[in-house]
């Protein structure tokens, strides 16, 4: 039995993934902390990281068993609701959906659009606080 190599070291497919969930889980934490973000968003996040993790395994299993596969926009808007650290967290442990490009691709505009929508409402928040007060 052949082993497949890895086309990169995982070292460098890890870093910046987990230098982008450090940065969200402060982002977040940082919004919740300064009254921005209300303090279900922590518990949200949380069940909708493990909703993401779960819907890649069930999809990983799909296709290995030749059924009916999960739909690859329900992924995506998965992830930008804020389910990407979990979408990734699935993508590495299951070894599912890393070899398309064109799927890569939207993933990593999905992390990047959360990311700028999520920043600019907790920043836009502190600015209407700011320019509201008398």
């Amino acid at each position: 039995m052949t082993r497949r190599k890895s086309p990169e070291p995982r070292s460098t497919q890890t870093l910046l993934p987990l230098l982008l969930i450090l940065a969200w889980l402060a982002l977040v934490g940082w919004g919740v902390a300064a009254g921005r973000l209300p303090w279900p968003t922590l518990l949200a996040a949380l069940l909708l990281n493990l909703v993401t993790f779960l819907m890649y395994w069930l999809d990983k299993n799909a296709a290995q068993r030749g059924r009916w596969r999960t739909r690859e926009s329900t992924l995506h808007m998965l992830s930008l609701s804020g389910g990407w650290p979990g979408a990734w967290c699935a993508q590495q442990r299951l070894r599912h959906k890393t070899r398309k490009p064109s799927f890569r691709t939207g993933y990593w505009f999905t992390v990047i659009l959360h990311f700028v929508l999520l920043a600019s409402w907790v920043f836009s928040l502190s600015i209407q606080a700011r320019l509201l007060k008398p």
